[in-house]
């Protein structure tokens, strides 16, 4: 029988590494992207900052000076290959580097070792930040982001921190009871070795164990002191920064929350027009309170006057929604389900959304017609994380209501009505909800695939580096090559190169200082400058430079700073 034979494995052809690459091939959109960029000004850097003492400039001696680094292009050209691909450790990267045709051309044939690889991505969480940043400018310049309506959600992923290594009270107590327990059965036993006719054997094991339980009861008494200072409710250690969070039902998983303008772990916003993620953003608290700071990202990374939000009912937050409001950003999140707190007492006729709030008066009318007037005190209501003012209406018309019974429970008083001090912009989002639920159909379309495809397709349902700041970093990875991957299936291959060759990148909106990126985001990354406190004296701030070198406090247009955020500067 006939069959379709290979060419022989030894015979010697003559071909270069581009002809074996298809002119449609995605790979060539990764190269021309990455050649556009000026690493050096989003911040990229090959070795952390040298210590104080040898910052002094010393003679060149190529004999000494030791092998020459890797270009930061040819590294960051191979972690977008892998992210594209599903391929994210460092060591099968190392392998791909010498067998796959595609990073050959894409490299040039370079082989860089695993270390290298680890490192590159584990100094750059800011300038990859910076680098999905310009990468969505450049989809705004060509059209594919709108920028007026952006919907927010968020997922968790596991964190690389085992359950085991994740610590609250309730954990420790038990561990410190069981230590006790087994101490004293031990103790008993050794008090009894005689009678028990114990061997010699049996009793070093014991001492053993006495010894493994004693440190092990030193080790959780350091843990509780650690959790003590740190006010947290629970400390990993392995991840400082990751949380047990509740997963579904009561599968509890050491995660992070991300967003993209949404819930807690990664927190991600996407744009309308093609679902293009425009802000990421990785918290280890609950969606509640992270609303606004996604919806910020955004607004920053847009560069955006402002826009519409879309959010489910898990970031309805007062306090969230009226500093969205007051950043000039709209909302439509869905509102929280009422609360019937007095089943006995109140019914569904009678809860507090039948109100009716009038604002020139600050009076309430009940479904009765009474009114409900307050005295203008506000009073303080705290809970584990917030507080909030309120104000408290009421009516002596409840004694005789002929429907007090539908209406309340309490036997010794009427009806309160409590209006929090952000009231005003929970109605007008429930307002904007009300006149624009078509579109907020929309969100769910808009958004939740993104963490779908993550998750299911891609098998991104983890991270790999540790810390907030390095895992911030590779959300942002993973990002943009999610709009790189949407982008070439909106567009041609041909049509984007096109564009990409076309295209000025604008880097002040995103990049730190021009000329003192490289050592800014150093120090700001290894903790070697960091200002906790504001001030309004932007002069006072110390230039990188002038801080390893001891130099004068000076006052040029490179050295005036702004705090954006601890341990970070914009111009």
């Amino acid at each position: 029988m006939n069959h379709i034979q290979g060419i022989d494995r030894f015979q010697i052809t003559f071909s270069s590494l581009d002809d074996q690459i298809d002119k449609e091939n995605p790979v060539r959109i990764i190269d021309a992207f990455i050649e556009k960029l000026d690493l050096d000004l989003l911040g990229f850097v090959n070795k952390p900052p040298k210590s104080e003492e040898s910052q002094q400039p010393k003679p060149s001696n190529t004999c000494l000076d030791g092998r020459p680094s890797f270009e930061l292009k040819s590294l960051l050209k191979l972690y977008f290959y892998g992210y594209f691909n599903g391929i994210r450790s460092s060591r099968r990267l190392e392998k791909e580097c010498f067998r796959n045709i595609e990073l050959r051309w894409l490299l040039g044939a370079l082989t860089p070792n695993y270390h290298t690889i680890a490192d590159f991505r584990k100094l750059n969480p800011t300038a990859l930040k910076n680098c999905f940043k310009l990468y969505t400018h450049f989809l705004k310049d060509i059209g594919l982001i709108a920028g007026k309506t952006l919907a927010v959600d968020g997922s968790k992923f596991r964190a690389s921190n085992s359950k085991k290594n994740n610590y609250s009270q309730n954990k420790i107590d038990r561990q410190l009871d069981y230590i006790e327990q087994k101490t004293a059965e031990y103790l008993r036993q050794l008090d009894q070795a005689d009678s028990l006719e114990l061997s010699e054997d049996n009793i070093q094991l014991i001492e053993q164990k006495l010894h493994y339980f004693q440190t092990n009861k030193i080790n959780y008494q350091l843990l509780q002191d650690k959790l003590t200072q740190s006010s947290q409710t629970q400390i990993s250690t392995t991840d400082p920064d990751a949380k047990a969070l509740l997963v579904q039902g009561q599968v509890v998983e050491v995660s992070y929350n991300p967003s993209t303008t949404l819930r807690p772990g990664l927190q991600a916003a996407a744009d309308d027009k093609h679902n293009l993620v425009v802000a990421t953003h990785v918290i280890n608290r609950n969606d509640r309170n992270a609303l606004h700071d996604i919806a910020r990202v955004a607004k920053e990374g847009l560069n955006a006057e402002g826009f519409t939000v879309l959010a489910d009912k898990g970031y309805h937050n007062g306090r969230e929604i009226q500093n969205c409001h007051t950043d000039q950003i709209q909302t439509i999140v869905a509102p929280s389900e009422t609360v019937n707190s007095n089943k006995h007492g109140t019914t569904e006729d009678y809860l507090v959304t039948k109100f009716t709030y009038h604002p020139d008066t600050d009076s309430y009318t009940c479904p009765a017609g009474k009114t409900l007037t307050t005295s203008g005190t506000w009073h303080k209501k705290t809970r584990e994380r917030d507080s909030h003012l309120f104000k408290k209406y009421k009516t002596p018309d409840c004694k005789t209501c002929p429907v007090r019974q539908h209406c309340t429970g309490r036997k010794d008083g009427g009806r309160e009505i409590e209006r929090s001090e952000y009231a005003d912009a929970v109605e007008a989002n429930l307002k904007n909800l009300q006149e624009n639920a078509p579109l907020y159909k929309r969100r769910q379309m808009i958004i939740e695939h993104i963490f779908g495809t993550l998750k299911r397709k891609w098998g991104f349902g983890f991270t790999d580096l540790r810390g907030l700041q390095k895992v911030n970093g590779e959300f942002a990875l993973i990002m943009t090559v999610y709009n790189l991957k949407r982008t070439i299936t909106l567009l041609s291959i041909e049509n984007i190169t096109e564009k990409i060759k076309n295209w000025k990148p604008d880097y002040p909106k995103v990049s730190l200082s021009l000329k003192s990126s490289r050592k800014a985001a150093n120090m700001g990354l290894l903790g070697y400058f960091r200002i906790t406190n504001r001030t309004e004296n932007p002069g006072s701030f110390l230039n990188p430079i002038q801080f390893l070198n001891h130099q004068n406090l000076l006052n040029g247009s490179e050295m005036t700073f702004s705090l954006k955020r601890n341990g970070f500067f914009t111009v």
